[in-house]
């Protein structure tokens, strides 16, 4: 069986509970997870939402930028150094 055709077949159950071990950082039964553990849980529900079609907004990792997106508050809008303000040609509007 194939990493595509285990995710393919994975139980909704199974991809929750690695779902909230990421989100918690341990397993339902207490347990802490690894970081390699967690970092195969992480590609694991990746892939799956993905094979899915899991709505953007419900995928683990969704940041929701609302009103935000495209601001200078917008994390991938890149600053000038000191307290000069952000170019505004860097920009862009999302719209959702």
């Amino acid at each position: 069986m194939t990493y595509e055709e285990l995710i393919e077949r994975l139980d909704p159950q199974v991809y929750r509970s690695l779902r909230q071990g990421i989100e918690l950082g341990k397993w339902p039964d207490g347990r802490k997870l690894t970081p390699e553990q967690r970092e195969i849980c992480l590609e694991a529900v990746i892939f799956y939402e993905n094979r899915h079609d899991i709505p953007e907004h419900e995928r683990v990792g969704y940041l929701d930028r609302g009103s935000k997106a495209g601001t200078a508050c917008d994390p991938s809008v890149s600053r000038t150094a000191g307290n000069a303000p952000a170019n505004p040609d860097q920009f862009v509007e999302v719209k959702s």
